[in-house]
């Protein structure tokens, strides 16, 4: 890639001052705003290479990579650099400013090929310099880099991250290719909450966290003393320990399973470089590539990364090679040679095996040294490209010399935008690395100590150089990195939050309720001693007689509760993965899926979760005339007609000359013309390069490459309709006709003005080539010189002449979500391009204030008064479903954020396009608030009026959560929707903590990134989306879908159906124990309060287990309606928040059906046998137990499922078929007899008739919302 002061005139002095912002005209934002400047190194003299007149080879890109070269090259430092910094840097680099301006002014040389494509080298490599075959010896004469102190570098004081604070911490040193000094973690992906050792304390910690397991557990340890004892001991501690070991076998499999998809994560194969000392079969010593798991991976180990290879560990660039086939094609064909073939350079498309070496000689051709850019969306959640630069001293070396490479890093931190370093190369050594030889057991260093030479050659990193884990490379380039952090300390991990348990919000409900149920259970225990008078009663205490009356009523908290509900989930978490409308849905935590049905909030990510980060262009405005959808085919015809022919086409070439259309009506002319004229300028107006693929079939395909996706859209969008980005250099772009396959368009590049966050436009200065042999050209001397510009409305409106339809269209776009571009243009004479290129250049070299001169000169000179082509409409592509679902998301009840690490504009398009913010709906933005006072301003707004959307930046969210805390999230929470952009992933994961613990309502949170994570793991609920790039949030969430629009039946459909089944389930579980428990305190008043069991032994376990369980565990498969119902009647959802299945009003109803039937079956029993006790009287009363419950649960059912028949009849036929067995407590004589049957049914008559027509007549005076629907 070339440095920036090779896009500058050749006569310029390109020095800039430390306070330049000129870094930010990139509009990247992951640029450190810390990172350190240094001074490019000097080159060979090229004087005896004749320079041009005019316009040299770097006037064309010159602003694009100012920052970036600024920062890699030591031309200046970000902006943003806090005070004395320019002393720091003067004591870091050992030099002078008189000597950095020297050395600037004498770094400046010209190339041999001008039109070198932009993507290739980074400079030519001059014969001279080749011929060297050390870089040592190079040093001189062009390496000439300064001296580095590498702890001078990290001595300064950091900036306070949280607790997170590096720059207390020594920096590490990595020697590239070789065996390193400190040991690192290993290199793995973990998502698992427990180890081996940590599992049964944390799982038994949370099973005895909950009050009726430590209940229970006391009830069981009691019946190790003989006074307390009832019946046999295993009867309570059998059914406790299987409760236990069900939920601990459950936690178990979860954490299996994610170690199982973790271990897939970390088999992923990648390429490193094998360095091994020169031997017969490899007299050079070259490496060789080697094969290994990314979880072998070391720190100081060469990755060889290709195109959209994801990164697995953070890594510092060495080297990178074009991958662009067709590179010296295209050269040859613009009439341009390099200047040097390369020699000995490793093949990008090498795919030997490691029996053989993969390169060597004497150093990189840096006419194959191509731009390394990144997808940073899931690490970050921007959608921009990022450029990252190699450093000059390794760029410019061969494979086989990584090895005297050693890096210098800061500590490792969690701010994945700032990195410091300096990379230093060694004198030769003869130790080498072999990553695929297991070294670990030998102490000698392979670097000997005479190798720390305080005269190396230095160089620094910075962020401009790094690519972290987890980011996807994204140009058509092979790169060579070193790795510098692994495993847990990369800066994807760091901003991962730790694993937790995550428990349902049924089950501390439940927890509440049997806390209730414990304290009735003592008063009654009091009560029913204190009738008694506090007496001995059959030679117990009466502290003594509680006990056991708290034993014997222990089944009102009944210890089966917890293990019908473990299974229950399973059940749901089957159910949801065999849905074949949300095909391969995991859940992965099948611990909460009744929270599903409880989701309050929904913080959603934006890129890859509700949109596909897929730009298009959908409409195109004229002034007269708008284009969208199947008219696009109009625009392709005007622009065949505009470009046909062989000639060469400038602006004011009359249109249709070429394809003979003259004599057409003057209003399709001009229509025509204006077509052509916005086509033309979406074409130049760009940073995008085209790159040469080969696709499967051995076929060229022609990919883009560039910073932003939009940028790429419109370059698609020209050549659809018939205008193709054939070629682009520094110098040039050539445009060819896709109907004609002719170079139609020929302009060289003469400034290039790119878009940054405030500018918020680009602009570009081209001047056409002329075609002599074309009639409708001009004249020779009339050289046509254009200034092309497209931006924001709310900057062009002003720029662009005086027009009435600008300010309508754009809203009309605006409304539909479209991000809008004003595209407008401007001839320049050859006078007035000189008068502006005189006091740009000017403007450029001030030590100050260089930025505002500079936009000060263009003002005046260029933005004015130009002529409006039109207006375009790019639309960031939704998911599939994306709109439909949110809206009925929102029709549920559930309020929606959306955060995300883009920028302001592309979220405000994407919430409007998504249908996240109503039509018509108020959005209120507040941006880059610094100060407590404008805070106050953007809260007192948002409380006067709660019905508009807040759009809030990371920078203005961070100071809001650390002012004014509580006062935001109360207002926050009540609005319709809130975006906010620019986030951290610890700022997201700290917004939904936040909503948690203010609301105590259920959150929900989404997305498919490694940056959403943290986020996912703050929830309540976490759901990943398998992304393109990776699976992070998919492997960390709770439950893994394929594309958003999953998310609405996993909420309304099986959400509803596992929260109101689990709430029926709890009750009857509980009606089971309260029941059995009002027959015991019949039966112990009837007794003179003697503390007896009436049901012990098998009976008591039997009713638990066999003869219930079955027809009440069957209600998981009951439900109130159908899921088309469930879709229609979003407000069914609504409901379920509130929490009415499972309250403490139809808790104290069912203890009150409780009470009573138990008083009745008890009470009434005793009546009619006038008796007490015996066996007559356990039979009656324990069968008219078995049958009141499973008659309950039949009028409980709403929708029958044969498996609840088979359950009900199955268990009725099985207890009848189980009583000749209970001789032991029944009288079997008296139970075959009519006496004892119209007795039964009397009993349960008795029992259910009431409730059953109370249960009618409610339903009837107060139907349920589901009832009303279903009709």
């Amino acid at each position: 890639m070339p440095s920036s002061s090779d896009y500058l005139h050749p006569t310029d002095i390109v020095h800039t001052p430390l306070d330049s912002d000129e870094d930010e005209d990139l509009d990247l934002e992951e640029l450190d705003p810390q990172s350190v400047a240094s001074h490019r190194p000097g080159r060979s003299s090229r004087d005896d290479i004749p320079r041009k007149k005019g316009y040299g080879p770097g006037i064309a890109l010159r602003n694009l990579r100012a920052g970036v070269g600024n920062r890699v090259w030591g031309r200046s430092a970000s902006a943003g650099r806090r005070a004395g910094s320019q002393e720091d840097l003067n004591a870091l680099l050992g030099d002078t400013e008189e000597e950095r301006l020297r050395t600037s002014q004498t770094s400046s040389g010209a190339f041999t090929d001008d039109d070198a494509p932009l993507l290739q080298g980074r400079r030519r490599s001059s014969p001279r310099v080749s011929e060297e075959p050390s870089a040592g010896n190079r040093k001189g004469s062009r390496l000439r880099l300064p001296v580095f102190n590498p702890s001078s570098l990290f001595s300064g004081s950091g900036r306070q991250y949280d607790d997170d604070d590096a720059s207390n911490r020594p920096p590490r040193e990595v020697l590239v290719g070789q065996l390193q000094q400190a040991r690192y973690p290993p290199n793995v992906v973990s998502n698992a909450k427990y180890t081996p050792w940590s599992f049964l304390p944390r799982t038994l910690y949370n099973e005895f966290s909950f009050f009726f397991n430590i209940y229970f557990l006391l009830v069981a340890l009691s019946q190790i003393i003989p006074i307390l004892r009832i019946g046999y001991m295993s009867s309570y501690i059998a059914p406790l320990a299987f409760v236990v070991s069900i939920s601990l076998a459950k936690e178990a499999l979860d954490d299996i399973a994610r170690r199982r998809r973790d271990r897939e994560a970390n088999s992923e194969e990648f390429t490193v470089l094998s360095f091994r000392p020169a031997d017969i079969s490899n007299p050079a010593g070259l490496p060789f590539e080697v094969t290994k798991k990314s979880r072998d991976l070391k720190v100081g180990d060469v990755l060889k990364v290709r195109k959209n290879q994801r990164l697995p560990a953070d890594v510092v660039i060495l080297q990178s090679i074009s991958g662009d086939s067709s590179s010296h094609s295209r050269q040859s064909s613009t009439g341009q040679q390099p200047a040097l073939e390369s020699a000995n350079l490793i093949d990008p498309t090498n795919e030997e095996s490691s029996s053989a070496p993969v390169g060597g000689g004497s150093g990189a051709d840096f006419s194959s040294a191509g731009d390394t850019f990144i997808r940073t969306d899931q690490l970050d959640g921007e959608t921009d490209w990022k450029l990252r630069l190699p450093s000059v001293l390794s760029q410019s070396l061969s494979t086989k010399d990584f090895t005297r490479l050693k890096v210098t890093a800061s500590a490792p931190d969690r701010r994945v935008n700032e990195f410091l370093g300096t990379i230093q190369l060694q004198p030769a050594s003869r130790a080498f690395y072999d990553p695929h030889v297991d070294k670990s057991s030998s102490p000698v260093s392979p670097i000997a100590p005479e190798a720390e030479d305080s005269q190396s050659n230095s160089a620094p990193l910075s962020i401009d150089n790094t690519a972290w884990a987890n980011t996807v490379l994204a140009s058509n380039t092979t790169t060579y990195a070193v790795i510098i952090y692994t495993g847990s300390q990369t800066r994807a991990a760091l901003s991962t939050s730790a694993s937790r348990s995550k428990v349902g919000l049924l089950e501390y409900e439940i927890n509440n309720l049997t806390k209730i149920l414990c304290a009735l259970t003592l008063a009654l225990s009091i009560i029913l001693v204190a009738l008694e008078g506090f007496q001995p009663t059959n030679d117990k205490e009466w502290y003594v007689a509680i006990m056991i009356y708290l034993i014997l009523f222990s089944t009102i908290i009944p210890m089966s509760l917890r293990v019908n509900l473990d299974m229950a989930k399973s059940v749901y978490g089957r159910f949801i993965e065999r849905d074949k409308d949300i095909p391969d849905t995991v859940v992965r935590t099948s611990t909460i899926p009744e929270d599903l049905g409880r989701i309050e909030y929904l913080l959603s990510d934006k890129t890859g979760t509700l949109t596909q980060n897929e730009m298009e262009l959908k409409k195109i405005h004229v002034g007269t005339v708008s284009y969208a959808n199947e008219a696009m085919d109009e625009v392709a015809s005007y622009v065949r007609q505009g470009f046909a022919g062989n000639a060469l086409t400038t602006p004011s070439t009359v249109f249709g000359t070429q394809a003979g259309l003259g004599t057409a009506p003057r209003t399709r002319r001009e229509i025509g013309s204006r077509v052509r004229d916005i086509i033309l300028a979406l074409a130049l107006c760009h940073n995008v390069t085209p790159t040469i693929d080969e696709n499967e079939d051995g076929e060229k395909v022609t990919s883009y490459q560039a910073s932003s996706p939009d940028e790429i859209a419109i370059v698609r969008y020209t050549e659809d309709v018939g205008l193709k980005l054939a070629y682009r250099d520094r110098q040039k772009i050539v445009l060819e006709s896709t109907h004609s396959k002719n170079v139609v368009v020929r302009v060289h590049i003469l400034e290039v003005f790119p878009f940054t966050s405030d500018s918020k436009r680009m602009g570009i200065i081209v001047r056409f080539e002329q075609d002599p042999s074309s009639p409708a050209s001009p004249s020779k001397d009339d050289n046509e010189i254009w200034f092309y510009q497209k931006g924001a409305d709310t900057v062009m409106s002003s720029i662009v002449a005086a027009n009435d339809w600008l300010d309508e269209e754009t809203a009309n776009m605006a409304r539909e979500g479209l991000r809008t571009l004003v595209i407008g243009r401007k001839r320049l004479s050859e006078q007035q391009y000189q008068d502006f290129s005189l006091k740009y250049k000017q403007a450029s070299l001030a030590l100050q204030a260089r930025d505002v001169g500079m936009a000060k000169v263009i003002s005046e000179h260029l933005e004015h008064d130009l002529e409006l082509l039109g207006v375009t409409g790019v639309e960031d592509r939704l998911q599939k479903d994306v709109k439909p679902s949110l809206e009925l998301l929102r029709n549920a009840g559930v309020k929606i954020w959306m955060l995300t690490g883009d920028k302001v504009e592309t979220a405000r398009c994407v919430a409007i396009s998504a249908k996240l913010v109503a039509r018509g709906q108020y959005i209120h933005t507040v941006a880059k608030v610094k100060d407590k006072a404008s805070a106050q301003e953007a809260l007192d707004f948002i409380r006067n009026k709660p019905d508009c959307c807040l759009l809030i930046d990371g920078e203005s969210l961070g100071l809001m959560l650390s002012q004014f805390r509580t006062t935001f999230i109360s207002l926050a929470v009540v609005l319709p929707a809130v975006v906010a952009c620019r986030c951290s992933p610890t700022q997201k994961a700290e917004v939904a903590e936040l909503i948690r613990h203010h609301t105590k309502k259920r959150v929900c949170c989404i997305g498919d990134g490694g940056n959403d994570v943290s986020m996912i793991q703050a929830a309540d609920v976490g759901i990943g989306i398998v992304g393109k790039e990776g699976r992070q949030a998919s492997l960390a969430a709770d439950f893994s879908i394929t594309q958003f629009h999953h998310l609405t039946k996993l909420l309304v459909w099986h959400g509803r159906n596992s929260y109101k089944r689990s709430a029926k389930l709890a009750q009857f579980i509980m009606h089971r124990g309260l029941i059995i428990s009002a027959c015991q305190t019949m039966y112990s008043i009837a007794s003179h309060f003697d503390p007896k069991g009436l049901f012990i032994n098998w009976l008591m376990v039997g009713y638990a287990t066999v003869y219930t369980n079955a027809p009440v565990f069957s209600l998981v498969l009951d439900r109130d309606v159908d899921e088309q119902l469930a879709n229609l009647y979003p407000e069914l959802y609504k409901e379920l928040k509130a929490g009415r299945s499972l309250s403490y009003r139809s808790f104290f109803g069912w203890v009150f059906v409780s009470v009573y039937q138990g008083a009745v079956i008890q009470g009434l029993s005793q009546l009619l046998l006038d008796s007490i006790t015996g066996p007559r009287l356990i039979a009656l009363s324990f069968s008219a137990l078995v049958i009141n419950e499973l008659v309950m649960v039949a009028i409980a059912i709403t929708t029958w499922h044969p498996v609840m028949i088979l359950c009900l009849l199955g268990t009725a036929l099985g207890y009848a078929a189980s009583v000749p067995f209970l001789a032991d407590y029944f009288d079997l004589q008296y139970v075959i007899t009519l006496d004892f049957l119209w007795r039964l049914v009397a009993v349960c008559a008795v029992s259910l008739v009431p409730v059953w027509l109370g249960k009618l007549i409610k339903r009837s005076w107060s139907p349920p919302s589901y009832r009303k629907v279903r009709g």
